[in-house]
């Protein structure tokens, strides 16, 4: 019997850990912005080949996550830092020319946007140029309306699931309980937003 008690707590601990792990992986979020912006669609950049004026010139990003670039044709953009479309653009490069160098900087941010819904001041959608947490989020939208319920927030958010050409889109919600955030014991905390998540507060 006591044997059997023991590997009942053990399956009910194995369990328990198994949900925590499986939370961790629907609440993956960052706490500090990344230190380099990630491109999306509606973004303008300029792309600079050295010795090549005809290559060069400024680019939107269109909304499939592309540029067109002369010689190598389309390129996929999105969900790249600067730098790594810069040696992506000179790799392709290498078919037409020796030793390519490129550099890519970021004209206009119009990839980056939020929205903040429900009881809060000005709800709406929110274009940023560069990356704010769920706190700021709602101050931008004036802070909270009178009765709105700030332990019960939800932020959504679409992931993706799924290997590289077989991914498969759906949505999380992350719980926010915003007198946790003020006293420090958040989980998962005042996290960092992507494009596109709406903050509800009820």
């Amino acid at each position: 019997m006591r044997a059997l008690l023991s590997w009942m707590f053990v399956a009910f601990v194995l369990l328990v850990a198994a949900g925590c792990a499986q939370q961790r992986v629907d609440y993956m979020v960052q706490l500090t912005a990344p230190s380099d912006f990630l491109l999306g669609p509606e973004d303008v950049l300029k792309v600079t080949v050295w010795k090549s004026p005809d290559l060069s010139g400024e680019v939107t990003i269109r909304p499939d996550g592309t540029i067109t670039m002369p010689l190598i044709g389309d390129v996929p953009a999105a969900g790249l830092t600067a730098n790594v479309l810069a040696k992506r653009i000179a790799d392709l490069l290498m078919e037409y020319m020796s030793s390519p160098i490129v550099t890519v900087q970021v004209k206009e941010v119009n990839s980056y946007f939020i929205y903040v819904m429900g009881e809060v001041v000005k709800p709406g959608k929110y274009p940023l140029k560069s990356y704010a947490n769920v706190m700021q989020g709602i101050s931008l939208a004036g802070g909270f309306a009178p009765f709105a319920n700030k332990n019960k927030i939800r932020v959504l958010r679409n992931v993706s699931t799924g290997s590289e050409g077989h991914e498969e889109k759906h949505q999380i919600q992350i719980p926010v309980r915003y007198d946790d955030i003020l006293k420090g014991t958040a989980v998962p905390g005042n996290f960092v937003l992507l494009s596109g998540d709406v903050i509800v507060v009820p």
